[in-house]
């Protein structure tokens, strides 16, 4: 194997070795430097609905899965969206009227969302 080869993957292994090391400090500093009690906050349920430490067998709502679907699906729609508003001016007129179907597709999905009420939190 050429020498050249090595060493030109030299930086990318330094650089490796001292973003590992660093977290390592870091994550290392934080466990002894902070207080490891968490009160009553921190345990309590967040954004999942249900308790922090409890039997993970138990059975939960699925109205929070509903949101984080609906949530990366208009969330995709933002992704489309900037590249498409970015390449506007060289895509021409198929390209427009394309981003237009797919809104106006995505548009009918969150009416009928609305409609039924997958957006209502009882």
């Amino acid at each position: 194997m050429p020498d050249g080869i090595l060493t030109d993957y030299l930086p990318i292994l330094l650089f490796l070795g001292i973003a590992a090391a660093l977290s390592g400090v870091m994550v290392l500093a934080s466990y002894l430097l902070a207080k490891q009690k968490p009160d009553s906050e921190k345990v309590s349920a967040y954004e999942c609905g249900f308790e922090a430490f409890d039997d993970a067998r138990r059975k939960f709502d699925v109205r929070f899965y509903l949101v984080a679907i609906l949530f990366i699906i208009f969330d995709l729609e933002v992704a489309f969206l900037v590249p498409w508003a970015v390449g506007l001016a060289e895509i021409g007129q198929f390209g427009f009227w394309s981003m237009m179907v797919f809104l106006g597709l995505l548009t009918i999905g969150f009416v009928y969302e609305w409609k039924k009420g997958a957006l209502e939190w009882e």
